[in-house]
């Protein structure tokens, strides 16, 4: 495990989370804040919210792609426009640089204000969910967690939860960054293949039982980073 260099709030233990769509981040997300009193944002809901009519975001993709991706009432429309996004490379890497600097500089915000509400001494777990973290985005983490499961899995999830067929979610899959992409800016790998109580387990081993280990860690990941 690598200690990081960050330059968030030292009161606020920032854990990111990432892994492929079917991957479960949703069940990893849900135990840190039902067991371990996280407080969670969500990158994807942080870009949405910049994306409105507006904000930043929606004028700089309108600046590039022009109104045709608006809908009538001036929203982006947002299934016509991933569709088309998603086909190109290029254009998605476009939206990208758009819209991540956005994204995490409103993230970063937000953990300020989060970690400034805390009394003194008080220590926070803030848990950040991001298709895929970056040099620049994974600065305000103390430690980056990747979700993984297998593809037959991931397929069968999203099937299941989401009603897409086989070959929907194969391409999905396909288009996504490769596992060996997520682990280049991994620190902890969380094997979502089994139970719930399996991955409970597992963020139990990470984490330990209790918000006094927490502390003790997150004091342990500042002694690192000060070497």
């Amino acid at each position: 495990m690598r200690h990081l260099r960050t330059d968030r709030p030292g009161n606020a233990w920032v854990v990111g989370i990432t892994g492929g769509v079917g991957a479960g981040k949703s069940r990893v997300i849900k135990l840190l804040k039902e067991e371990y009193g996280a407080h969670v944002l969500l990158a994807d809901e942080v870009a949405a919210e910049l994306e409105m009519p507006g904000r930043e975001g929606l004028k700089r993709l309108v600046g590039h792609f022009g109104e045709g991706i608006l809908s009538a009432d001036g929203t982006l429309d947002r299934a016509a426009f991933a569709e088309r996004i998603f086909k190109d490379p290029k254009e998605l890497a476009a939206v990208n640089a758009m819209i991540h600097p956005l994204a995490w500089q409103e993230l970063k915000r937000q953990v300020t204000a989060i970690a400034g509400s805390a009394e003194e001494g008080q220590d926070m777990l803030i848990a950040v969910e991001a298709a895929l973290f970056d040099e620049q985005s994974r600065r305000f983490c103390d430690t980056l967690w990747y979700v993984d499961a297998s593809e037959e899995n991931r397929i069968a999830r999203l099937m299941e939860n989401r009603g897409y067929t086989r070959e929907k979610c194969q391409d999905i899959i396909r288009r996504q960054p490769s596992k060996e992409d997520f682990l280049a800016f991994s620190d902890v790998v969380i094997d979502n293949n089994g139970t719930v109580e399996d991955t409970r387990k597992q963020l139990g081993r990470v984490l330990g039982s209790s918000r006094h280990h927490l502390a003790d860690s997150r004091g342990l990941w500042a002694a690192g980073r000060e070497r």
